[in-house]
């Protein structure tokens, strides 16, 4: 069964489907908005609740952008190995692991967005889309839209790995 592209399918389809509910159900507020601090480039954050107001540096960044990428894989695991069992797909977890593996750490990657040092940042001005990136307007957030392909591709490879070894139950 290894590769099978109903198999690889099935997995896709549950790992974008967990990617959006982590990214947009799931994350917290508070990470969505400090995610991307830095010493050098602050976030202000104010609680919707208390309306307290908070000022977030580079520590609180990587703390905030680890949660959420720990959330989000969480999210990926739950919903496509429930999928996966649901389906009858029995995946490696050997290959589960290494496949959640490398959702996270391109995730985090990708999400740690620190204005001019950002990794999506510094690929999209290397390969001329720079302009595209800091586009936010007309109704397009290009760093939004290449923040999305850059999981979306990654997820894909990350598919790849997860059905090595995939059998029926």
């Amino acid at each position: 069964m290894q590769h099978r592209p109903a198999v690889f399918a099935a997995l896709l389809g549950l790992t974008r489907a967990a990617s959006a509910a982590g990214d947009f159900w799931i994350q917290s507020d508070f990470c969505a908005r400090v995610k991307g601090a830095s010493d050098d480039n602050p976030v202000t954050y104010q609680d919707p609740v208390t309306k307290e107001t908070t000022t977030h540096g580079t520590a609180d960044g990587r703390k905030a952008c680890l949660q959420h990428c720990l959330t989000y894989t969480a999210t990926q695991a739950i919903v496509a190995g429930l999928g996966a069992r649901a389906l009858g797909i029995r995946v490696h977890p050997g290959a589960a692991a290494a496949a959640l593996a490398l959702s996270f750490g391109t995730h985090y990657a990708a999400d740690r967005r620190v204005p001019g040092k950002g990794l999506l940042e510094r690929i999209a001005t290397k390969t001329g889309k720079g302009g595209f990136y800091q586009l936010a307007d007309f109704g397009i957030n290009g760093a939004f839209h290449l923040d999305g392909a850059w999981h979306q591709g990654w997820e894909t490879l990350a598919a790849v790995v997860a059905t090595t070894k995939a059998t029926s139950r």
